[in-house]
C-alpha cells in the first residue's frame, strides 16, 4: 500500500456559493485526488490526470480551484494557517504543486488549469 502523497485537513470545500464542508480533507494517493467531508465521506474522486487545478482570477490567495469529473470545486486551504503551521497562500500553492507532481509521476500532462 502506497503512502499518501499529499494531505490537507481543515479545508473548506464548496461549489460556487454553496459550502459542502467547512473542515474537509484533500488527499492525493496512488494517483487519485479525493475530496472528503470532515467525517471522511467522499465528496468526489478522480485520477490526477483528469483533474484540472489552478488559482481563481479574483479572490484571496488561500483559494484553489479544482475541476474533478467535470465539477468545479473551490478549495479554501486556510485550515493549516488557523493551526499556526503555514499561511493559506502557501497551503494553496503546496496543493497546486502536489497535483502537478502527481500528474508528472502518473505520466500525464503537467500543465495547470
Amino acid at each position: 500500500m502506497a503512502e499518501t502523497e499529499y494531505t490537507a485537513r481543515g479545508v473548506r470545500i464548496g461549489r460556487w456559493l454553496r459550502s459542502l464542508t467547512r473542515a474537509g480533507q484533500v488527499h492525493i494517493k496512488d494517483g487519485r485526488l479525493e475530496l472528503l467531508t470532515s467525517y471522511g465521506t467522499q465528496i468526489d474522486s478522480a485520477p490526477v490526470q483528469e483533474v484540472r487545478a489552478g488559482r481563481p482570477w479574483f479572490g484571496r490567495g488561500d483559494r484553489a480551484l479544482a475541476s474533478v469529473n467535470g465539477r468545479q470545486y473551490v478549495l479554501t486551504l486556510a485550515g493549516e494557517r488557523d493551526a499556526g503551521k503555514e499561511s493559506g497562500t502557501k497551503a494553496a500553492g503546496r496543493f497546486l504543486e502536489a497535483v502537478h507532481a502527481a500528474r508528472v509521476r502518473a505520466g500525464g500532462a503537467a500543465d495547470f488549469g
